[in-house]
């Protein structure tokens, strides 16, 4: 399975981005909060290498008004390695992930295998669906607000056409797929 991406920071506000969506019939899906923690490996550095691992904690938060800390709510933790970047064209790399029990434990785990946590990116997304295809506005702590469309190709011959709907929905949201950044979150907040 591929992960294929395109991200943009948002030129102005957010605001515009949602009218956009509405106006497209997009089904809003959820507002979240997430934690994700990131590691770096002993054997090798993940930073060169340009993979990553990673513990997300997520809670959701319909109402989107309020901020959720996580400590205070209910929450699900999920480990994920994420591969190196396969084209210079968007974000597609192979991706697994897995829902863990407890993300204090998997990172107890993690830190006693030597794997170094690096830091942590927190953000709220919203998320929708539009025609197949998962568009999240996040306000990323430390980084600034960002549009993400997403879907997954089951093949490396799909990765191209996924990647171009991708597009197209960045266009009819009034956005510039040629603006869009191949930087992770992770590297946007370590450059702070």
């Amino acid at each position: 399975m591929y992960e294929v991406e395109l991200k943009v920071e948002v030129p102005a506000t957010l605001e515009a981005v949602r009218a956009r969506l509405e106006a497209l019939d997009a089904t809003r899906e959820a507002t979240v909060v997430q934690a994700d923690t990131y590691y770096d490996a002993p054997h090798r550095s993940f930073a060169e290498s340009d993979e990553a691992l990673r513990i997300r904690r997520e809670a959701v938060d319909a109402d989107a008004d309020t901020a959720v800390a996580l400590h205070d709510v209910d929450h699900e933790a999920r480990v994920t390695y994420k591969g190196p970047l396969l084209e210079d064209d968007s974000k597609t790399r192979a991706e697994h992930e897995t829902a863990v029990g407890d993300g204090e434990t998997m990172d107890a785990a993690l830190t006693k295998l030597g794997f170094e946590p690096v830091a942590t990116v927190e953000k709220r997304r919203e998320r929708y669906s539009l025609e197949g295809y998962t568009v999240t506005l996040d306000a990323v702590e430390g980084a600034g607000e960002f549009v993400e469309v997403e879907a997954d190709a089951e093949t490396e011959a799909e990765i191209e056409s996924v990647r171009e709907g991708a597009a197209a929905i960045l266009e009819r949201l009034d956005l510039d797929p040629a603006e869009q950044l191949r930087t992770s979150y992770l590297e946007l907040v370590l450059e702070d």
